[in-house]
C-alpha cells in the first residue's frame, strides 16, 4: 500500500484564511506576556514582508487562531517564515531547541465576499477563550507591556 501525498495548500491573491497552529505534543507556545508580545511582533514583521492583513486573532496558551487576508498568493512562504522565526525566538529565549509547533498548521479558506461567513469566523476566533472555560489566555498589547 502506497502513501498519499499531502494536499497542496490553496493560495491565491486576495484569499482570506482561518489559520490555526498548536504546540508540539500539546505543549504551550506562550509561557508569558513576553512570548505573546514576541509572537505579535513577529506576526507584524510577517505582515510587512507579505502584505498580509490580520482581521482577527487570539493567542491561547497552546495554540493560536488568525483570520488573515493575503493580497498576494504567499500563504505558504509567509507561514513558513512566521512559524520559523517565532520558533527560533522562543527557543532562544527559553534555551530550548527543536520543534515548537505540532505538524502542519491548519488553513481554511474563508470566503470574504460572503460577509456572514467572514463574521462567523471572526466571532469564532474572538470567542475561543470563552469556550476554553474562560481561562486567562488573551493578550492585548499596550504601551505598558
Amino acid at each position: 500500500m502506497g502513501f498519499m501525498a499531502r494536499a497542496l495548500r490553496i493560495e491565491y491573491a486576495g484569499a482570506a484564511y482561518h489559520l490555526m497552529a498548536r504546540g508540539n505534543h500539546g505543549q504551550g507556545i506562550f509561557q508569558d506576556d513576553a512570548d505573546r508580545r514576541s509572537f505579535l511582533l513577529t506576526l507584524g514583521e510577517a505582515c510587512e514582508k507579505t502584505g498580509w492583513v490580520v482581521h482577527a486573532y487570539v493567542l491561547m496558551s497552546n495554540h493560536y487562531h488568525l483570520l488573515v487576508e493575503t493580497p498576494e498568493a504567499n500563504l505558504v512562504a509567509g507561514m513558513k517564515w512566521l512559524q520559523g522565526a517565532y520558533t527560533q525566538r522562543y527557543n532562544r529565549r527559553h534555551k530550548l531547541h527543536g520543534h515548537l509547533f505540532q505538524g502542519r498548521y491548519k488553513a481554511v479558506v474563508v470566503d470574504g465576499e460572503e460577509e456572514p461567513y467572514f463574521q462567523v469566523v471572526s466571532t469564532y476566533i474572538h470567542l475561543n477563550p470563552a469556550r476554553a472555560n474562560g481561562q486567562r489566555q488573551l493578550f492585548f498589547p499596550t504601551d505598558d507591556n
